[in-house]
């Protein structure tokens, strides 16, 4: 079946599940496939349960003269041009943001400040891979202003994938890190898989892409680009650039000043020279500022009012283990524990130590993919929390087992250990930073502290 034909299709069925325990009535099934499934198999089932079609690759599993069951060559190929056919058809403007760290801190920061003015659609939680960007975009509707799509990546190649399936409209890298070294190769391959996104930008500026040349945005195609990054400087020759950052510059369309964060992240900003406005955020970490200025910039590009930016970054709450702050009745807990990498472990830890406050103890996980350098990493970081004034490091998982440490530093196998020495010991009055890999688990911890 062509695209155009299973699009009709879609229009009459818009809402798409990979998943047949979720099955709305009149939805599209697609018989995704992976390393220990076959949605293939459970298709039948999904048209049993409400689902008006089924999309399978595999014939067996279609059966003979139910016009119910779309027979295609690979599901997930076909969902993803679903995804793109869709995102020309109704052309709405999209920003589409990558990053090795704070992307979807810096999603929610802009959709918060774009919805002060717009109906936004953008990315839910992390479903930011080649099944859930097209699923994103697949929510699309007529009356949806603008979108903005998060993108994740941990091989190369990867953003390549999805930036050709969303056609972004304005671009964002919010950074680039030593992060899935493993996938990658090397920090090289980390820049240039991130940059993936402003070649896009540049080839259809170019006019390489007929779809993106024709299609009408209301503001210029740009770039936002950390202007204190040369990283990402480094990379951005020949794009339109609308640049924030911290360092005085010239060429800065938003700035900040004042920056504190004792805990929660405050500052004073200025876009265009103008009136400079302050923000007493409800975030952890003055490495968030980034963050804030890129969703600063982003809706002042896009006509919101200084004052609800103002709003909305003021009454925006990290959530999912993100930057979070908890106080609870015996310790007070930054709670960071979703991901962690080398970047943003020392810059955690950095603006840890700049706490004003006693008794600080630090619960630090394992770092995940990095490959032939996770114990130089690790042990790097093992160095960091020994330069810390900390009254006590709980380090947890079997990276950190291998490095090298001071004899106060204690090592745990898991978080069932550690919450064995939690039951047993009961640390009270501390001042506690959690952070880890999610494969750690540590976001099991701030209930027991």
């Amino acid at each position: 079946m062509e695209i155009s034909e299973l699009y009709e299709i879609f229009k009459q069925h818009p809402v798409v599940t990979t998943d047949s325990r979720d099955c709305p009535a009149g939805s599209l099934f697609f018989a995704l496939k992976g390393a220990s499934f076959n949605g293939n198999k459970f298709a039948a089932a999904a048209l049993e349960k409400g689902c008006a079609y089924a999309v399978v690759d595999e014939a067996e599993y279609a059966v003979e003269g139910d016009d119910r069951f779309i027979l295609v060559d690979d599901c997930l190929h076909t969902l993803q041009q679903l995804a793109r056919y869709h995102r020309r058809a109704l052309g709405t403007p999209i920003i589409g943001i990558t990053g090795t760290n704070g992307k979807t801190t810096t999603k929610e920061l802009t959709a918060a400040v774009l919805l002060q003015k717009y109906n936004v659609l953008y990315t839910e939680g992390n479903f930011n891979n080649d099944i859930g960007v097209p699923k994103t975009l697949l929510r699309l509707n007529a009356e949806h202003d603008i979108a903005v799509v998060e993108m994740g990546a941990s091989h190369p190649g990867d953003i390549k994938t999805l930036v050709e399936i969303v056609e972004p409209d304005y671009a964002l890298i919010t950074n680039v890190g030593r992060a899935h070294l493993q996938g990658f190769g090397s920090f090289e391959g980390v820049i240039k898989t991130k940059g993936e996104l402003y070649d896009f930008v540049r080839s259809a500026a170019a006019g390489e892409n007929d779809a993106y040349a024709i299609r009408e945005v209301e503001r210029p195609r740009c770039v936002f680009i950390d202007n204190d990054n040369p990283h990402l400087n480094g990379i951005a020759t020949g794009l339109n650039l609308v640049r924030y950052g911290i360092n005085a510059a010239d060429n800065l369309y938003v700035t900040a000043a004042d920056v504190k964060s004792e805990p929660m992240l405050s500052f004073s900003w200025t876009a265009e020279g103008k009136a400079a406005h302050h923000v007493e955020s409800q975030l952890i970490g003055a490495y968030n500022i980034t963050n804030m200025l890129a969703a600063i910039a982003i809706g002042t590009y896009f006509g919101v009012e200084a004052e609800r930016i103002d709003a909305a970054l003021t009454n925006y709450a990290p959530s999912n283990n993100r930057s979070q702050f908890e106080q609870t009745a015996d310790n007070r807990l930054i709670v960071d524990a979703y991901n962690a990498n080398p970047t943003s472990m020392a810059a955690a830890l950095n603006n840890f130590e700049t706490i004003n406050a006693d008794h600080k103890m630090a619960i630090i996980g394992d770092m995940k993919e990095l490959g032939s350098v996770s114990h130089d990493e690790h042990q790097r970081i093992v160095d960091q929390l020994s330069r810390m004034t900390l009254e006590e490091v709980w380090l947890v998982g079997s990276e950190f087992e291998h490095t090298t440490t001071p004899a106060t530093f204690r090592k745990f196998e898991n978080v069932a250990g550690v919450k064995e020495a939690i039951a047993s010991e009961k640390p009270h009055d501390r001042y506690i930073l959690i952070k880890g890999s999610n494969g750690t688990r540590l976001f099991e911890l701030p209930e027991l502290l």
